[in-house]
């Protein structure tokens, strides 16, 4: 139940946990009802589907600031390293006693804040990249939240963990299918936990592909009301819900958006 002081949120939610697992640069109808992408479009058909959720710019970096503090930060590139002493969602979270992990696939230790590692041969020439973790961007969040994703999980292991798959399995240098395959393997011992423990995984992308209008996947499974949903939602959206939930003070844009209604419980 929110009960932290300064919170707005007119909604008293039985949600305990939140997991984020975000992905890469594709479109709605790219992958909502793609042949490529089987065991996420399940997840949109058994549980609450958004089907009109947008990015809020281009390129990647500033949709991820704009998702973790509620503001682009005046990024309008993939810029690093960047640097902000200012309040993000990591440390209202932390301010609140409520616990944070940030886990990057493919980082190659805790706490790294180099701006790219593990080079491959694939476009992007890297499976790290900073630009994709906003928590390391963000000098009140201590570098002990900031841990190598283990591998999929049985358990959340924080009241709030946000989880950035690798440069390949987040669909950003290789396929669809390729992060329709990791999903698959990563997420549904997690979303069978939330069920039973009152948890709510959002699996939701940073940008589209580049086509008109930004238009995302966005997918919330566990402690929700399934269905489809036509709510507009952006990424200012989901961080007020995300706040709301667990009484936090609205940050940036968040404070105006409308949190997603009627879905979660």
């Amino acid at each position: 139940m929110p009960t932290a002081q300064g919170a707005r949120n007119a909604t008293t939610y039985t949600t305990k946990y939140v997991q984020l697992v975000i992905f890469e640069n594709e479109s709605y109808d790219d992958v909502i009802g793609s042949s490529q992408a089987p065991y996420i479009t399940s997840l949109s058909n058994t549980w609450a589907n958004m089907t009109q959720s947008f990015a809020i710019t281009h390129p990647s970096e500033p949709n991820y600031l704009a998702l973790f503090s509620g503001s682009t930060q005046n990024v309008n590139g993939d810029q690093c390293p960047v640097s902000y002493g200012v309040q993000s969602l990591g440390s209202e979270l932390l301010k609140a006693k409520v616990s944070f992990t940030g886990y990057a696939e493919s980082m190659p230790s805790n706490g790294f804040t180099g701006c790219m590692a593990d080079a491959d041969t694939l476009p992007s020439g890297w499976l790290y990249m900073r630009k994709h973790v906003p928590w390391t961007d963000f000098t009140k969040i201590p570098a002990s939240v900031s841990i190598v994703y283990p591998g999929p999980l049985k358990k959340p292991p924080s009241k709030f963990t946000w989880i950035t798959p690798n440069m390949c399995n987040d669909m950003h240098d290789c396929s669809i299918s390729t992060g329709d395959a990791w999903a698959k393997k990563n997420l549904p011992k997690l979303i069978k936990w939330d069920v039973a423990n009152a948890g709510l995984l959002i699996l939701t992308f940073d940008e589209n592909d580049g086509s008109a209008g930004n238009q995302i996947p966005t997918i919330l499974m566990g402690n929700v009301n399934p269905g489809q949903y036509s709510q507009t939602i952006n990424h200012y959206s989901v961080l007020r819900t995300i706040e709301d939930i667990f009484g936090l003070k609205h940050l940036g844009s968040s404070g105006s958006a409308t949190p997603i209604q009627g879905v979660v419980k």
